[in-house]
């Protein structure tokens, strides 16, 4: 992507687009005014600063992007300047512009990343402008980089938080299923507690449950499993009226028995016999 796209593309939070911006950093004038003289028709923003200070001062005034320097600067050296511009603004794409006899002195500053690349003086045109639009296509992809790596990083954050509700909901439905099961062994403990025999019956007709008392009771009569029509008919006849009573006699015993539909909201899930004997009755 060219420096004409990236201005395009990049904003302030006004609504204006925002120019990328170079700043040029000599203490001899006439070297400034040549610089600008040779990238006048590029589309960026240049500015500039006489000497070091005055381009920290720059810095601390304005949103740069590129940053060239000289190396000999009777203030402060384009090596520690840039050192402390890293420093600062670590996002900055910073290059030093100087001669050759120069390059020794900033070789551990570019080994260190406190400086991108040597620029050499004198300073062919065309190839400055092209160093100029690599360094602000690299600092575009730095940018991109960076906004992925934050957006990846919230995107984290928000599975995280995601994960923990999750977590917190699993647990919630694990105590209700321990809750669930202890009142239905609860449930099943005072059923088996009654002192009368209780059948349960399928939709179907088939007998798929009987307490205690039942089982005692009807002993000689394995019912589970049967179908109550060919168990106990008189109990079928009283499950057709889906509630009522009716007197049965099992194994010479006269029992008051009672039928209960059990329905859920929408689906009608059985039957309950209740079996009183007479004698109790």
């Amino acid at each position: 992507m060219t420096v004409k796209a990236m201005s395009e593309i990049s904003a302030t939070d006004s609504g204006t687009p925002a120019r990328p911006t170079l700043l040029l950093v000599d203490d001899e004038d006439s070297i400034l005014s040549a610089l600008k003289r040779t990238l006048r028709r590029e589309t960026y923003r240049v500015l500039t600063a006489n000497g070091g200070r005055a381009g920290l001062d720059e810095l601390a005034r304005s949103r740069v992007d590129v940053i060239i320097s000289d190396q000999r600067m009777p203030d402060m050296s384009g090596v520690d300047f840039l050192r402390q511009a890293k420093e600062l603004y670590p996002d900055t794409v910073r290059m030093v512009l100087s001669g050759y006899s120069d390059l020794q002195s900033v070789t551990d500053a570019i080994n260190e990343g406190a400086i991108y690349k040597f620029l050499s003086k004198p300073w062919d045109d065309d190839m400055l402008k092209a160093e100029i639009e690599e360094a602000f296509r690299r600092k575009e992809l730095h940018d991109e980089n960076r906004r992925l790596n934050q957006q990846v990083r919230a995107t984290n954050a928000e599975l995280i938080h995601l994960n923990v509700q999750l977590q917190e909901a699993l647990e919630a439905q694990r105590r209700r299923a321990v809750l669930g099961e202890s009142v239905l062994a609860t449930v099943q403990e005072i059923v088996n507690c009654l002192p009368v025999p209780l059948l349960g019956v399928d939709p179907d007709g088939l007998l798929v449950f009987a307490n205690a008392n039942a089982t005692k009771r009807f002993a000689r009569h394995p019912l589970l499993g049967t179908f109550v029509a060919e168990a106990l008919p008189a109990a079928a006849e009283l499950m057709a009226q889906e509630h009522g009573e009716t007197r049965m006699s099992i194994d010479g015993c006269a029992y008051r028995v009672s039928c209960h539909a059990i329905d859920s909201i929408m689906l009608q899930r059985g039957y309950l016999l209740i079996f009183i004997p007479e004698e109790t009755a």
